[in-house]
């Protein structure tokens, strides 16, 4: 009987540690998926940030810069990026290149001294 509850005590850890969170995390890829919408800003697995210009079965049409679209798998799209994110200037300090330290300067052509 001692080598039984081992092994059920063995296979109940591993439900807790791999198998269960893996199905949370497969439960919530098919939500974000399926909540989709057209306008939506996504990042995709290759690094990309676009707004979905339109919704096919399978696929994605994604503008990742003006004038500039890629059809994207629906399975690539990693995370919906929430609209208080881009209000935080997140992006702004992406388009600037990098941030400045508090109290640092830009030169005269706009580069950051060292």
């Amino acid at each position: 009987m001692g080598p039984l509850i081992v092994i059920v005590a063995l296979f109940a850890l591993t439900w807790f540690l791999l198998i269960r969170p893996q199905r949370q995390r497969q439960v919530a890829q098919a939500n974000l998926i399926a909540n989709l919408a057209v306008g939506d800003e996504v990042l995709t697995a290759g690094g990309f940030f676009g707004h979905i210009e339109a919704i096919g079965e399978d696929d994605l049409t994604v503008r990742i810069a003006p004038g500039t679209n890629v059809r994207v798998d629906k399975r690539a799209i990693a995370r919906v990026i929430p609209e208080e994110d881009e209000e935080d200037g997140i992006d702004g300090e992406i388009e600037s290149g990098a941030a400045l330290d508090e109290g640092q300067e830009r030169d005269s052509a706009g580069a950051i001294p060292r």
